[in-house]
């Protein structure tokens, strides 16, 4: 079994549209960021890549590649879950915790959910997501922006040589 730990944090100021977890939440702000700004997803590819010791986000997709911007983070997702898999991984459990005092998160958790499910090939009841808020204490709490944490753990199918 491998665990890994990712963390992201984005800063509200664009008027891109605020995606999370592969879902559009209707909002007045969007978040800062190269590519869609999908923390939740960078949140879990970085722990995929921190499980497997394959480095993070940055070094598969650097942000001063144009062909990155403003992509969808499902795709980059995706990538990354095709290289872990070759190496006959699949997923034990994802736990994730968006942190926000708005927009209020719970309605749209499912839906996190089923994109992940899909994305990663894996059964949904073993993907945890949760929400809470900072208790309106330093940056999140003041509303300037969104952090994700996520852990999960890794099982190899098969050994490899």
């Amino acid at each position: 079994m491998r665990i890994g730990y990712g963390f992201d944090l984005h800063a509200f100021g664009s008027i891109k549209p605020l995606i999370i977890g592969g879902v559009l939440i209707p909002y007045n702000k969007g978040l800062i960021a190269h590519s869609n700004g999908d923390l939740l997803i960078h949140s879990v590819i970085d722990a995929l890549l921190g499980a497997t010791a394959m480095g993070d986000i940055g070094s598969f997709f650097p942000s001063n590649i144009k062909t990155y911007e403003n992509i969808d983070s499902r795709i980059l997702l995706k990538k990354i879950w095709k290289k872990i898999n070759l190496l006959s991984y699949i997923i034990s459990n994802i736990d994730i915790t968006i942190i926000a005092e708005s927009p209020k998160i719970s309605p749209y958790i499912y839906f996190m959910r089923s994109n992940l499910s899909l994305d990663l090939n894996t059964k949904i009841d073993q993907i945890s997501i949760k929400s809470t808020t900072s208790k309106t204490i330093g940056c999140i709490g003041r509303q300037e922006g969104i952090a994700c944490q996520t852990v999960l753990i890794l099982k190899r199918t098969k050994k490899i040589k």
